[in-house]
Order: C-alpha cells, then sequence, then structure tokens
C-alpha cells in the first residue's frame, strides 16, 4: 500500500526571519501631518522677525564696538531694495548720440557750466559759424552722483584701468565742478583744438579730443596736455 505525504500548508505572507530564526516584524511609518498653510505663513512671518532683529542686534554690537574703541564710522546710506540709480537731466545727463546747444540755460548741464567757460564757449561758437562750424554739446556739468554712475559703469565694461584713463572720480572730475565740456561733431572738436586758445579754451587731455576746459589766458599758448584722466 502506498502512502503519500500530505502537502504541507503554505503561509504566503509569512514574515522573513534572521538566521537566528527570529522574525522580523516591520512597522509602517505613520503619515506625515501636512501643515496648514496659515502654519506655514505664520512660521515664515516670525523667521522675518527673527532675521531683522539679528540684524538690528549686528549693527547694534558694531556701533558700540566703534564707540568704545573711538572709531568713526561713515553714517549708512537708506538701502532701498530693487532701486538703481538712473541719471536724469537734473545730473547734467544728455542721451547718447546727441548734442545740445550752448544756450540751452534750461538744461543743467549747460547752466552749471562755470559762466566764464560758457562765455568762451559762446564767443568761440559765434567766430566757428563763420567757417560753417556748428559747436554741439555732448556733456556739461555733471552731478557727482551722475559722475560716479559712468566711473562704475566704465569699469563694468573696460576694466578699472582702461575706465580710469578716460573717466575721473567725482572727486577729480572737471565736468562735476562745471569746469569742463565735451564738444562734437568731430570738425567742431578740430575747429577748437586749432582755434580754441584765441578764447582760453584748451584741449586738457591727449586722449579725448572732445573734451575742453578754460585754461589759457585768451590769445596765449595752451599748456601741455595731461595724458589721460588719471594725469
Amino acid at each position: 500500500m502506498s502512502t503519500s505525504s500530505a502537502p504541507v500548508p503554505t503561509r504566503p505572507h509569512a514574515l522573513p526571519t534572521t538566521e537566528s530564526g527570529r522574525r522580523v516584524t516591520f512597522v509602517p511609518p505613520r503619515p506625515r501631518a501636512r501643515t496648514s498653510r496659515r502654519v506655514r505663513r505664520r512660521r515664515l512671518a516670525l523667521g522675518a522677525v527673527a532675521v531683522a532683529g539679528a540684524v538690528a542686534l549686528g549693527a547694534s554690537a558694531i556701533g558700540a564696538l566703534a564707540g568704545s574703541s573711538g572709531l568713526q564710522l561713515p553714517p549708512m546710506p537708506p538701502v532701498f531694495p530693487g532701486t538703481v540709480f538712473t541719471p536724469s537731466a537734473d545730473d547734467g545727463f544728455i542721451d547718447d548720440g546727441m548734442q545740445v546747444s550752448l544756450w540751452d540755460d534750461d538744461l543743467p548741464a549747460i547752466s552749471r557750466l562755470d559762466p566764464e567757460l560758457l562765455a568762451a564757449m559762446r564767443a568761440a561758437e559765434a567766430r566757428a559759424a563763420d567757417d560753417g562750424i556748428r559747436l554741439g554739446v555732448t556733456s556739461g556739468w555733471r552731478s557727482a552722483a551722475y559722475q560716479q554712475w559712468l566711473l562704475d559703469d566704465r569699469i563694468a565694461s573696460v576694466g578699472e584701468e582702461t575706465a580710469r584713463a578716460y573717466v575721473a572720480t567725482p572727486e577729480q572730475s572737471r565736468h562735476v565742478s562745471g569746469d569742463a565740456i565735451d564738444i562734437g561733431p568731430v570738425d567742431a572738436q578740430y575747429w577748437l583744438i586749432s582755434y580754441g586758445s584765441e578764447f582760453g579754451i584748451c584741449q586738457t587731455y591727449g586722449n579725448e579730443p572732445w573734451h575742453f576746459e578754460l585754461a589759457t589766458t585768451p590769445g596765449s599758448e595752451c599748456p601741455p596736455m595731461r595724458t589721460d584722466a588719471n594725469g
């Protein structure tokens, strides 16, 4: 008589065991509660307050340190995020490619020039007109902020060394003091280089044939030119 062993029942969902035969129990992670939008906004607001407090505390600490050491710190300018300086006509700005008249007294670029320089330029213009030459002003007086903007912009474009050869600092600029004027077009520049000394007007930078100043006694020779805006 043949005998057959009964099939051994299987446990399809049996848990795995370790080598020692102990069963491993898995505990499913608890679902993470979702933070409400209102709570998130509150946390963000509290974080912003904390950052502002830290900044204020740091500024107070710096001030206290400066006071105890006798160090004089310059006043901090107000910061307006996202604001960028843009020169306007009030700063002496003249659009690129444009030339204004020596008689545009409503423009600060003209009205804030040194009166003696402006008078000499107007006298030279009257003489140049006899030769069919018109003197156009491409730049005159500039505010210190405009001059700094020009310098920063040129440094960003061509590097500091090249920039400083053409654009002086606000403290050194003859435009900021009202003692310099830039003239165009090219034929007007050459005319002033040739005859400007009769009116005391001279090209003063060797690399800028458009830049003129009242630099000599009318009728006398112009002094030697400086190499560039650096001297």
